[in-house]
């Protein structure tokens, strides 16, 4: 046998005439209706416990037993289900902002959306800012780093030795110099060998 079997249903398990006509979500409870049009309700989160009466018809006179839902609201003829007021009859959608939970559930997409065009403004559109700008001591000139440059290239073709190169520029490692850098060069220029 499988896992559903008839004995499932509400009229196994339900005295006769007890029919199931809805369930509040909010509190967790079920409704039923006998065949005098009685409305029950069960215990807190149980699908099936003992009952106690919420409204009753005339137990004298059996009622007629509808399909209806105890928690439908009235509705028109055309569908339309009113809003609902608070006590000064403003609809409740315009005196809370029910779309404010949108705006803070889309921040973060936006919020990444800028950092990556910042990301993309800085590193593409301006590469020139990314490196700081040196300044260079009085009587040197600064020259600008150009790739497959090393020290020795520098110093030779500016006419100053490799001492007179790094003492100018004490913070640049030769062995990692980066096109773009600026080194400082001496403004005397002696002719090369």
């Amino acid at each position: 046998m499988g896992r559903w079997t008839q004995y499932d249903e509400d009229e196994y398990r339900l005295p006769e005439g007890m029919k199931r006509i809805g369930y509040d979500s909010d509190t967790g409870r079920y409704y039923f209706q006998d065949q005098n049009g009685v409305t029950w309700e069960g215990a807190e989160g149980a699908e099936f416990s003992e009952m106690t009466r919420v409204s009753g018809g005339d137990s004298s006179r059996p009622t007629e037993v509808h399909d209806e839902d105890v928690e439908a609201a009235p509705t028109r003829s055309d569908g339309y289900h009113a809003l609902s007021m608070d006590p000064t009859g403003t609809p409740m959608a315009y005196k809370d902002n029910i779309n404010a939970g949108a705006y803070r559930t889309l921040f973060p997409f936006f919020l990444i959306v800028a950092v990556v065009l910042l990301l993309v403004w800085r590193l593409v559109l301006s590469p020139g800012l990314a490196s700081p700008v040196t300044t260079c001591p009085k009587k040197t000139i600064a020259y600008w780093v150009q790739p497959g440059d090393s020290c020795w290239d520098i110093s030779k073709a500016h006419g100053c030795t490799l001492t007179e190169l790094m003492e100018l520029n004490s913070k640049v490692d030769c062995q990692t110099l980066m096109p773009g850098t600026t080194v400082c060069l001496p403004n005397n220029p002696r002719p090369s060998p």
